[in-house]
């Protein structure tokens, strides 16, 4: 009979495990943490297991995606070793929406984990030795696409974590690792909604970001520190603006790609097909320092790419979506507060919400 079992682990500060069996083998146990890779194909004959440093499962069509061209099947094993979280290199890095995403406030609990990667044809980390096998270290790793095997080494890779209730009502989102036109490291990560409040009536507000990774350097245009501006169209074109106190920046996206549907949750109809996403955009990408008065001054970065993820969800998409960050002051200047959310939970872990 299959067995199904979900595992949700933290290894130590900041390294988050997850893993699920669909079906486990019958002579075995499903595993509660993650385990070498052998171990997991022995045991599990249809799940996966991920930790910041290895991905591995198998997958297989159980014939109720009738939305969407797919395979029968899908197996991967491969390793990632991070570049970028969500910060500068070197420092504490940062929630994706404040301190206040450590309180279940708002759908959905978003965090980027990993802004930039290379996922790579070989397990090399020495981290590694923690949780694989060291004979394992030295094979290969690769994805299977219907039985097609694809191996490959420093891949660009991005990972984020949802959870809570749903999405919000309509989003879009846009994502980049892989630039033309500047040296060094670049990753972008954009993304707004129109997402519900909390109360007991319907109020929505339009929320957005831009996160940059150059060099290094974290720039980031949340609607704390500044504005973010966007024109979204139903399918194939999308602009966002943003500026903070020291630097403005712009990307265009645009793709002739017609997409492909995917599930996202939603509150009234649970995992549902609300969402078109496409990972052959054309961006480009621009970041200016501003001048005393808040004009643009120097370019600081101008690169494009034919290797974007774009995206747009939810609905009703009735035309093109015109929007704009609008924060009160007051609220502005409470999530700029460097709250230790971390350390106040230490020294009172009940205060702290489950599951978060």
């Amino acid at each position: 009979m299959p067995i199904q079992r979900g595992i949700s682990k933290l290894l130590g500060k900041h390294e988050l495990t997850l893993g699920n069996t669909f079906v486990a083998n019958k002579a075995s146990r499903p595993p509660s943490k993650v385990v070498p890779p052998q171990e997991f194909n022995r045991k599990v004959l249809e799940g996966f297991q991920v930790s910041p440093l290895w991905n591995q499962g198998f997958i297989c069509d159980d014939g109720r995606t009738y939305y969407a061209k797919t395979v029968k099947t899908a197996r991967w094993e491969y390793s990632t070793r991070p570049i970028y979280g969500w910060g500068d290199v070197g420092s504490k890095q940062k929630s994706t929406a404040g301190w206040a995403a450590a309180l279940p406030i708002f759908e959905p609990h978003w965090q980027i984990c990993m802004a930039s990667g290379l996922s790579t044809g070989t397990c090399f980390s020495p981290s590694c030795f923690e949780i694989l096998c060291i004979d394992f270290l030295l094979g290969f790793c690769w994805i299977e696409w219907d039985g097609e095997r694809f191996e490959f080494q420093d891949a660009p890779s991005y990972s984020e974590k949802n959870w809570g209730g749903g999405f919000p009502r309509k989003w879009f989102w846009a994502q980049c690792n892989v630039f033309e036109g500047a040296s060094g490291k670049i990753s972008l990560t954009a993304a707004g909604g129109l997402r519900q409040l909390p109360g007991l009536t319907e109020t929505f507000e339009n929320t957005a970001l831009i996160g940059v990774h150059y060099d290094g350097i974290f720039y980031e245009f949340v609607p704390w520190n500044g504005v973010v501006t966007w024109e979204i169209a139903q399918w194939g074109y999308w602009n966002i603006a943003a500026e903070n106190k020291t630097h403005t920046v712009e990307l265009e996206a645009t793709t002739t790609d017609s997409g492909t549907t995917l599930r996202a949750p939603t509150v009234e109809a649970g995992l549902t097909p609300a969402c078109l996403d496409t990972c052959l955009g054309d961006l480009t990408l621009k970041i200016w320092e501003k001048n005393v008065g808040g004009s643009k001054g120097k370019l600081i970065l101008d690169v494009k790419s034919d290797m974007a993820a774009l995206e747009v969800g939810g609905g009703p998409w009735f035309n093109t979506w015109k929007g704009k960050t609008t924060t009160p002051e007051v609220i502005k200047s409470a999530l700029q507060v460097p709250i230790d959310v971390e350390g106040i939970f230490g020294l009172a872990p009940f205060l702290k919400p489950p599951g978060l």
